[in-house]
């Protein structure tokens, strides 16, 4: 993608890269790919590498990566609580199905 800047153009390469990895910001990149596509996927993800380095130069933070798994983990927590907080604005609640009913 043509860019201006170079240290775009870096970061950019970095996303793709990133992509294929098992890392968090790899599970990121792949989640958003699939739901708005490659190229937006490239550029959120390079601007999440963007402000993890500027916060790293700028206030000394350290980066610790908790891997795809626990990303995912995470994700899934949060779309679970959306989920049952606006089933709690429609009236309903929300409950887990029995492990015998979930393997028939």
């Amino acid at each position: 993608r043509r860019s201006s800047s170079r240290a775009a153009a870096l970061l950019r390469l970095a996303a793709v890269t990133i992509g294929r990895s098992d890392t968090a910001l790899g599970a990121f990149y792949r989640r958003l790919s699939a739901r708005i596509g490659k190229q937006k996927a490239v550029t959120a993800t390079a601007r999440k590498i963007a402000v993890l380095f500027y916060n790293a130069i700028r206030h000394g933070m350290t980066y610790q990566d908790q891997g795809a798994a626990a990303y995912d983990e995470r994700h899934r927590q949060r779309v679970l609580s959306n989920l049952q907080r606006r089933a709690k604005t429609l009236g309903f609640a929300l409950a887990p199905i029995p492990e015998t009913a979930a393997v028939s």
